[in-house]
């Protein structure tokens, strides 16, 4: 019996430096060598700074810059603490309420509520998608071009180099990365 609680404990002490220590060093050493941006959150620098990563939606409210999707993430938006999908049912009050909100939001100008795209009033399964659709870009661009004093056709040029194609070229739609786009239009700005 003592040869068996022997063995055991050191098998329990070799698996748990195999797997619990050399294993997960190994594997963020490769990841830090091979994949930098990625092991370290995909972050987008400005002048050193983090801006944000261009794999998490945030927050955009201003008039001047590109709205994402909604987030489903709670009490604060875009969390990814708290990442999941609502489950609210397409009757939920909540659901309505928040669609609701946003409609009035994007329509505060004039502009009909049914040419809204549904990826501006809905949130993603995650609740936390930074792309929104092409359509949901041009969407916006009378009033963002109005907000930046731009021209339409100077924020489409924005919104085109910054449109994703299909990722090998058949899986998912195409989308804008909300982040890179407002950055990209801020730094437009200074560079006039």
């Amino acid at each position: 019996m003592f040869t068996q609680l022997r063995t055991s404990c050191l098998m329990l002490l070799t698996l748990t430096i195999l797997t619990g220590v050399i294993y997960p060093l190994a594997v963020t050493g490769v990841a830090q060598v091979v994949f930098p941006t990625q092991a370290n959150g995909s972050l987008l620098k400005i002048d050193g700074r983090d801006a944000g990563s261009e794999l998490i939606g945030q927050s955009f409210t201003q008039p001047k810059y590109f709205w994402g999707r909604l987030s489903a993430t709670g009490p604060r938006p875009y969390n990814a603490e708290a990442s999941s999908g609502s489950n609210f049912g397409p009757l939920h009050p909540e659901l309505k309420a928040a669609a609701e909100k946003r409609i009035s939001a994007l329509t505060a100008d004039g502009t009909p509520a049914t040419s809204i795209p549904v990826d501006l009033v809905t949130s993603s399964g995650s609740g936390l998608d930074p792309h929104i659709s092409p359509a949901a870009a041009e969407f916006q661009v009378p009033r963002v071009a109005k907000a930046r004093g731009l021209s339409e056709d100077q924020v489409r040029a924005v919104i085109a180099a910054h449109t994703l194609g299909r990722q090998f070229g058949v899986l998912g739609e195409r989308g804008v990365n909300v982040l890179q786009l407002n950055l990209a239009l801020d730094g437009l700005r200074t560079q006039e």
